[in-house]
């Protein structure tokens, strides 16, 4: 059995720019968060690589919505990081109404380099326009 002892901590720049990517649909340097062969599961998807976790997440936004993040709760267990908050939603169509579903994310920190992610395992849901 493993133990770890967690700590709330105030969200580090690094998951707050991670997100202002996403916000702004600009999809840049928030993303150097995480090695260059991360994997991210997010509900069913499983992307491996950092390019391919940019790329994925550009496509899903660019279906049709404007997403802003809202960090609610970051604890700190240091080689996991665990975070909780919500997503509001806003489709591009003003006939769906915005959503605001919850999410947890947990993020297992690089062995060798703890300033980056080695897999990012998230859930936001359900989701429904």
């Amino acid at each position: 059995m493993n133990e770890m002892i967690f700590t709330k901590r105030e969200t580090p720049d690094w998951l707050l720019a991670f997100w202002r990517e996403i916000d702004d649909k600009t999809f840049g340097s928030g993303f150097e968060c995480f090695a260059d062969d991360a994997t991210a599961n997010l509900g069913i998807a499983e992307w491996k690589g950092r390019e391919t976790i940019r790329e994925s997440l550009r496509a899903f936004i660019d279906t049709g919505f404007t997403a802003l993040h809202d960090v609610t709760e970051y604890w700190d267990g240091g080689f996991l990081k665990v975070f909780r908050g919500f997503v509001t939603m806003t489709p591009d169509d003003p006939n769906h109404a915005v959503v605001k579903p919850v999410m947890t994310h947990f993020f297992y920190m690089d062995e060798a380099d703890h300033t980056k992610v080695r897999h990012w395992f998230g859930s936001v849901g359900p989701v429904q326009f």
